[in-house]
């Protein structure tokens, strides 16, 4: 088939899995749309949490799109400010993670997926 149609609400969250829930949602969606080089993910990070890890990618640029909430991405060493439908192009090999103000920060983040790319940093970056 030339075309895969999914609602990425209805995609499998995984954050239960992994006993992050507490704090937000990861509905990743490459594998439910039979992407082959694509990566896609709806992200959610619960009201006043931030997420439960930070991230980095060693060949991966993403571009990270604000749907609803505000909140801040930290980027290594610097923290932004974001709200809805702000988009914010991430180069590889820098660190992220996002902190959701009262109303929480849903994310989508599309780039290009590359098998065992990322690099989780567990302690976070925002301390």
């Amino acid at each position: 088939m030339s075309y895969t149609k999914k609602n990425l609400r209805e995609i499998e969250d995984k954050a239960p899995e992994f006993g992050f829930d507490s704090v937000q949602e990861a509905r990743f969606a490459h594998g439910a749309l039979d992407a082959e080089n694509t990566g896609i993910s709806l992200i959610r990070v619960k009201p006043g949490c931030r997420q439960a890890f930070a991230h980095r990618h060693e060949n991966a640029e993403e571009v990270y799109v604000v749907i609803s909430g505000s909140g801040r991405l930290k980027l290594d060493d610097e923290i932004v400010d974001v709200k809805a439908l702000d988009a914010i192009r991430i180069a590889p090999k820098v660190a992220r993670q996002a902190e959701a103000d009262g109303e929480g920060l849903e994310l989508l983040v599309v780039g290009p997926r590359h098998e065992g790319d990322g690099e989780l940093i567990m302690e976070g970056i925002f301390d």
